[in-house]
């Protein structure tokens, strides 16, 4: 007969278990002037002295995992309803200097021009992806899967319109997708695939005061989330 243990009686014989910190990051991404940007604060640590990290915390107790990012966001941003996705735990032994700290991250995706950002801490400002090769902590490895991921979703699932006013042209499209893959577009190739996603909506409506050829304008098609809290597991496949 299997003789049971009590979970105080778990506690104490694996003590060193249950002494590891959890922590959130989150990667957030905009799209300002042709280029894709990253939310990233000032290490307040001394052995990250003069280096930039991602926005993060540690999880509190009694919060759930999934809360923990949206607070971040919340109390580092003023932002609440964004797009937001859970990416990838780290756990490399050694990854934080104060202690075992392991580390899920997640991606959001933010339409700076148009959110209200109260970027409250002087620390705290947007740069270039392509020209951020340094961070704290493996914070440049989490950077680099959220970016990975972010790619392989673009072209599956309407996620990028958080990038992008209301109303944009198709052209602008394509300017934000070649940011974020990081490649030159066939134009026509472009257009015929996002055609056959079916999820614009042409607002028969011109650009105006630009310095080139007017184009059409679009819009997301009603009824596709292009932002809002992370969807469960159950929540993901029923929406399949």
């Amino acid at each position: 007969m299997l003789k049971l243990k009590t979970a105080a009686i778990e506690k104490i014989s694996h003590k060193d278990y249950f002494n590891i910190a959890l922590s959130v990051d989150c990667v957030i991404f905009s799209y300002q002037e042709k280029a894709l940007k990253v939310l990233l604060i000032e290490s307040d640590l001394k052995e990250f002295e003069g280096m930039h990290s991602l926005l993060g915390d540690l999880v509190k107790p009694g919060e759930d995992l999934d809360e923990a990012p949206y607070r971040v966001l919340q109390e580092r941003t003023g932002l609440k309803d964004v797009y937001l996705e859970q990416v990838h735990t780290f756990g490399n032994v050694e990854r934080h200097p104060s202690g075992r700290v392991i580390t899920t991250a997640y991606f959001s995706l933010v339409d700076a021009k148009h959110s209200k950002l109260k970027l409250t801490h002087n620390d705290v400002a947007w740069h270039n992806v392509a020209g951020v090769n340094r961070l704290a902590f493996d914070h440049k490895m989490i950077l680099d899967t959220c970016l990975q991921q972010l790619r392989e979703k673009v072209m599956e699932h309407p996620i990028v319109f958080n990038l992008l006013p209301e109303k944009f042209s198709l052209r602008e499209l394509q300017d934000l997708y070649e940011a974020i893959l990081g490649i030159e577009l066939d134009r026509r190739n472009f257009r015929k695939r996002i055609t056959a996603k079916d999820w614009l909506v042409d607002l028969n409506e011109m650009e105006e005061d630009v310095p080139h050829r007017p184009g059409k304008l679009y819009k997301l098609r009603p009824g596709l989330k292009k932002t809002g809290r992370l969807l469960s597991g159950v929540e993901q496949k029923m929406a399949v």
